[in-house]
């Protein structure tokens, strides 16, 4: 077995399985630009070659699955012209366009916290592996941005109204939740774990009876308690009538939302509820990955990513002054600028074919 280890992330082939293990602990795994290059140069490394049969994506120590991307280091480059920000959300995009179209499958083992970024590299996985540690979510209205890295084709295919009320909310999930939505294919105890990670890397063409003999019968998942509530209250694709259900129906459930949402950013709700209706009309998940990034341009450089990073991650104050501060501030004409085209010199682009890294 030879071990490509980093500081970051460790590459290696075990068997008949590429291996790709994330392992920055003391960020809960969140994904930095060399992280990114890593992954991808072992996939296309790996893409041609007949030994390795499946890719297993997991976590090496500490709590996982990732967290996210490192937005501290893009929020404080910014002001300098952002292009920290430009270079790792185009590599990052990159990767999970590569992992979509990847030949051979994936799986993901979401063994603890799989937000933003994390979501962006279990969801592209033929099995998402979910277990009682697993706490999934996409909270990026919490810092004035949207569900990216795809979610806009992941959540917009979730039953009913799920999408809109996880992209406002940034709500968590839990592995039962991720199970009855669809998000995770599996649920399996995290102490099994590496007796099945073992299994699939000596027998791949395995997985499928591997992952039926090791899964577990979920505990209920509240979820599907809220479905009903969920589907009424975030029915309409205007954000201000959203709200006036949530405030309109007064039980608690709705009443915790509506105060979860008084605290996201205006400009970023109303951007994701439109990503939602734009996105199943993408054809391809390049074109969805096309859109994304043309969105996120405009976000990151934006007041509200620098100020929701600013008072959750950096000053902690939980208290951000958003721009414009109330939902009757982001105009229609504000939320369509996000949606235009990007130059031909900066708009994202995947992979060429064949590629095989620099």
């Amino acid at each position: 077995m030879n071990v490509m280890t980093t500081d970051d992330v460790n590459t290696y082939v075990e068997d008949g399985a590429g291996r790709l293990r994330l392992n920055r602990p003391k960020a809960l795994h969140s994904l930095n630009l060399f992280m990114v290059q890593q992954m991808t140069r072992a996939l296309l490394d790996w893409r041609g070659d007949p030994t390795v049969r499946i890719v297993l994506i997991d976590h090496a120590e500490g709590r996982g699955f990732c967290a996210g991307g490192d937005v501290v280091t893009i929020a404080k480059d910014v002001p300098d012209g952002g292009t920290a920000g430009h270079a790792f959300f185009f590599e990052e995009y990159r990767l999970n366009h590569l992992m979509y179209t990847y030949p051979k499958p994936g799986v993901a083992f979401m063994d603890g916290v799989t937000m933003g970024g994390g979501v962006g590299i279990a969801c592209p996985c033929r099995y998402r592996i979910a277990t009682e540690r697993t706490l999934f979510a996409m909270p990026e209205t919490t810092i004035g941005l949207f569900p990216d890295v795809g979610g806009g084709r992941y959540l917009s295919r979730l039953r009913g109204r799920s999408a809109q009320y996880l992209a406002l909310t940034g709500a968590r999930l839990n592995g039962a939740d991720c199970v009855a939505l669809g998000l995770a294919s599996h649920y399996i105890p995290s102490e099994r774990l590496d007796e099945v990670k073992a299994q699939i890397c000596a027998n791949p063409e395995k997985t499928e009876s591997i992952l039926a003999g090791a899964i577990e019968a979920p505990p209920p998942a509240p979820i599907v308690e809220q479905l009903p509530l969920i589907d009424r209250l975030f029915a309409s694709d205007d954000f201000e009538a959203i709200v006036a259900a949530l405030e309109g129906d007064g039980s608690d459930w709705a009443n915790k939302q509506r105060e979860t949402l008084g605290g996201r950013s205006p400009t970023a709700c109303k951007v994701s509820l439109r990503m939602l209706v734009e996105s199943p009309k993408q054809p391809h998940f390049v074109d969805e990955m096309r859109m994304e990034f043309a969105i996120m341009v405009r976000m990151y450089r934006g007041h509200d990513f620098a100020e929701g990073v600013r008072a959750l991650l950096i000053d902690k104050d939980g208290a951000p002054a958003w721009d414009p501060p109330t939902p009757a501030g982001v105009t229609p004409a504000m939320v369509d600028a996000h949606f235009e085209p990007l130059a031909p010199d900066e708009a994202w682009t995947p992979l060429p074919v064949n590629y095989r890294g620099a």
